[in-house]
């Protein structure tokens, strides 16, 4: 899709707004041509140089109309943009942030986060207004064909001349193209670095501090803010330069009209009348080729946006940025509903044959890993660190694109294992789990009406009543950015408690329990197994959880080393032995 056949898109989301608004801008162009006319009447009737062809009555009604009409149609163009932006804006948004969506959850983005959320902000901006914008090139370029048409019907040859040096502005603007999407590339880029940056610090406010690296941090920081400071004055510069050059023609069309007007004038085939509406015509129409000059520079600027926006989801095309659909930004959200459970959905056994993955450019990853689990088992992975017990999870879930190897639900293969274990199939609670700046019931819920569920019980599964009991309004306590109010233990179990509340078939936790004291993890353990047919998945080297396994997964350098019962591994694996005394570092 060409960049002009997507900004027509982005138009005809809300034509009804896109219609008000041209219609507006018409009108204000419209009512634009009758304080020209009329100043020109005016001037010919007070200097009697030429017949006058409107009364003063009729010109103080042109007037009060032309006004009217632009003041309707201001309050039309407020009406209507404003919405139309926010609305094109909301949809785009909402596109790329479902495509995001979509992707393996380890293999989302290829970026920092703050860059990504520059490309959500500045290059969508970039793309919302510019059908509005083209709403006002035509209405200029009507405006200017109405107003040379009168002009050259008055005086053929100075119109020419005057307005020749449009040319050069286009001119001047079509060659400059190339250099102002390098110039806004760049800024966009200096701009991500800066946000992305914000974003690490936030998330590694500990680890700054813990390493003193506070001052090293700023001094970074520093530096990513001066490239930036250099890139965007440079485009801003440019920029500049060029809206000076298109300006600058008004003043050199207007000394035209003076040096020409002044010799007509004197051998009467001009009027006063005549230069004024020339001059009042010229500023219109002067600033409608600089407006032309804009829009050639900032459509290579929207091509470099879609660039970015495209490739921020990733796989994905500019369609996919313009794809209609609801973006509720009035009204009632609608609800989220509830997973619902079918006979396809029970687990009976899942089978994974031969999963592999490798990270690009590393020997990391795991190979050939076989997994069977039946209904209301307990299954641990364990390993040391660097096995691949997390990768596992991850290919296996879809969260990471697995090279080979096959996924068996009840005996039937998967075809995309993100889109599948999710629930009321499965639910995951990843080693460091991830909490909003919300209240901890949102943070439980996320979407899902409390009617519906059972969030008490959740709760109790999860050993958290006591510490809701701590908390200052409960489960109305807002934990903050990160979920940084609570513990390690209690960040933990609330990701628990939020997997409990869908009430999944599968449950999949990794080191669950690694923040957790020896009896906190034995409670919940226990309350997990009250739950009918529960079947676990769990990465964990704490010996609660490996008493506790039906089936224990030894894994060594993305391989599986062994697996069976607890007390057979620890006869018979050295690797299991290590485990269990403690020892868990890399193996050399």
């Amino acid at each position: 899709m060409k960049t002009w056949q997507l900004i027509w898109r982005i138009g005809r989301f809300r034509p009804w707004l896109f219609l008000a608004n041209t219609v507006c801008v018409f009108t204000i162009f419209l009512c634009l041509q009758a304080p020209g006319l009329a100043m020109r009447e005016v001037l010919n009737l007070l200097t009697g140089d030429a017949p006058v062809r409107l009364g003063f009555w009729a010109i103080i009604a042109l007037l009060g109309a032309s006004g009217a009409g632009m003041m309707a149609a201001h309050v039309g163009i407020v009406l209507s943009n404003v919405p139309f932006i926010f609305s094109a804006a909301a949809l785009m948004q909402k596109n790329m942030l479902s495509s995001i969506l979509k992707r393996p959850g380890a293999a989302a983005l290829t970026d920092a986060p703050g860059e990504a959320v520059s490309r959500f902000r500045g290059d969508v901006d970039e793309l919302t207004v510019f059908p509005l914008w083209m709403n006002d090139i035509v209405g200029f370029a009507l405006y200017s064909v109405v107003a040379i048409g009168i002009m050259l019907s008055i005086n053929a040859y100075i119109t020419t001349v005057t307005f020749l040096p449009m040319l050069i502005v286009v001119v001047i603007a079509r060659a400059a193209t190339h250099k102002v999407e390098r110039l806004r590339r760049a800024s966009r880029e200096a701009a991500g670095n800066v946000t992305g940056f914000i974003g690490e610090v936030f998330g590694a406010v500990q680890a700054v501090k813990v390493a003193s690296a506070e001052e090293d941090v700023i001094d970074r920081f520093r530096t990513l803010n001066s490239a930036r400071s250099r890139t965007a004055l440079r485009d801003r510069l440019f920029n500049e330069f060029l809206g000076s050059s298109f300006g600058g023609t008004i003043n050199l069309g207007t000394g035209v009209i003076l040096i020409l007007a002044g010799q007509a004038i004197r051998a009467g085939t001009f009027t006063v009348g005549d230069f004024a509406l020339f001059t009042y015509y010229l500023g219109f129409v002067m600033e409608a080729t600089g407006m032309m000059g804009f829009l050639i520079a900032r459509y290579r600027q929207a091509g470099v946006s879609i660039e970015r926006m495209t490739k921020l989801i990733q796989g994905g095309s500019a369609e996919d940025l313009v794809r209609y659909g609801p973006i509720y930004v009035k009204g009632e959200l609608p609800e989220v509903a509830c997973p619902s459970r079918g006979d396809a959905d029970r687990l009976i056994d899942l089978c994974a044959r031969g999963l592999t993955y490798r990270y690009p450019d590393s020997e990391r990853g795991i190979e050939d890993i076989n997994l069977h689990l039946k209904r209301g088992t307990f299954t641990v992975v364990t390993g040391r660190i660097g096995s691949g017990k997390t990768t596992l999870l991850r290919v296996l879930m879809g969260l990471l694109p697995g090279d080979e190897g096959e996924i068996l639900w009840n005996g039937k293969p998967v075809g995309d294992p993100a889109s599948f274990f999710t629930p009321p199939r499965c639910a995951y609670t990843p080693q460091v789990p991830w909490l909003f700046s919300d209240t901890l019931k949102e943070n439980l819920l996320m979407g899902m009406p409390e009617d519906r569920v059972e969030i008490q019980a959740a709760v109790y599964s999860a050993v958290m009543e006591q510490d809701l009991a701590g908390l200052e309004t409960g489960l109305d306590t807002v934990v903050g950015p990160r979920g940084v109010r609570l513990s390690g233990g209690q960040m933990q179990r609330s990701a628990a408690a939020r997997m409990f509340v869908r009430n999944p078939e599968l449950l999949v936790f990794d080191d669950l329990s690694s923040a957790l004291d020896v009896e906190t993890e034995r409670t919940l353990w226990a309350r997990m197994f009250e739950q009918q047919d529960a079947t676990c998945l769990v990465v964990s080297h704490r010996r609660t959880a490996l008493r506790h396994a039906d089936h224990i997964i030894v894994l060594k350098d993305g391989k599986v080393e062994a697996e069976g019962h607890l007390d057979d591994l620890l006869s018979q694996c050295e690797e299991m032995q290590r485990l269990w005394k403690g020892d868990l570092g890399k193996p050399e």
